[in-house]
């Protein structure tokens, strides 16, 4: 179904996580270190990476900032997994370019919504069939490309940030809450994760407003939700 490489220094997690995979019918390859981790990934160009983070050597913020920095691997979706739980652990690992995080000890339940739900973004984003080109006041949304299109310029965003700028573009200017847009985008609805969105909104703004700097595009909602600003709707 899919290829993932998954990397950790703890060989029972790892092979947990490969086992587990595996029964889903995913062809999973391992290494203990970040080094090796990176290098695989270079060589089999996975569906998926799932990256812990405290490792010996390079650690798992790395091994994610390399491969947002690789242009033949920079879309490829990170799970990171670590026994840090923290919010400035979760904001650290989203600023690296993780799209989803989840802490140890977890559930394999939980782990296998999580890499679904990655799977499920990176197979549609990568489809033959794609959407149609999207526009809305000054966004013009490219999806074959992963990119958005402001007054002639272009901006290429993860596929995280693409997919949210899609739903606050199909809201039409309407409200989405914290809760609907991380069902919406990582496909479930885990209770009181709402820093998960926050990062990624915080880097897709600053792509937007680096384009456009006098304008605003997405506003943040009193207690709790985004929508596309007004000045965004309009030409």
């Amino acid at each position: 179904m899919a290829t993932i490489v998954a990397v950790d220094d703890d060989p029972s997690i790892l092979e947990l996580v490969k086992v587990n995979l595996e029964i889903q019918g995913h062809e999973v390859v391992t290494a203990p270190d970040g080094e090796k981790g990176y290098a695989l990934v270079q060589q089999h160009h996975p569906q998926l990476v799932v990256l812990d983070v405290m490792m010996p050597g390079t650690d798992g913020y790395t091994v994610c900032q390399r491969i947002r920095k690789n242009d033949a691997i920079k879309e490829t979706p990170v799970l990171m997994l670590t026994a840090l739980g923290v919010v400035d652990d979760k904001v650290k690992g989203f600023d690296a370019g993780a799209d989803d995080y989840l802490v140890k000890p977890f559930e394999i339940p939980e782990l296998m919504v999580r890499v679904r739900a990655l799977l499920r973004r990176y197979t549609a984003e990568t489809a033959t069939e794609l959407p149609e080109i999207l526009s809305v006041g000054d966004i013009t949304l490219i999806p074959e490309n992963l990119e958005v299109k402001i007054d002639d310029q272009i901006s290429k965003l993860t596929p995280t940030e693409f997919e949210i700028l899609n739903c606050l573009v199909q809201s039409h200017g309407q409200a989405i809450s914290l809760g609907q847009l991380l069902k919406d985008v990582w496909g479930y609805n885990p209770d009181d994760d709402v820093e998960t969105i926050r990062v990624h909104v915080r880097h897709l703004r600053s792509k937007l407003e680096k384009i456009q700097p006098e304008k605003k595009y997405i506003e943040t909602i009193y207690g709790g939700g985004y929508r596309l600003h007004p000045e965004g709707l309009n030409k």
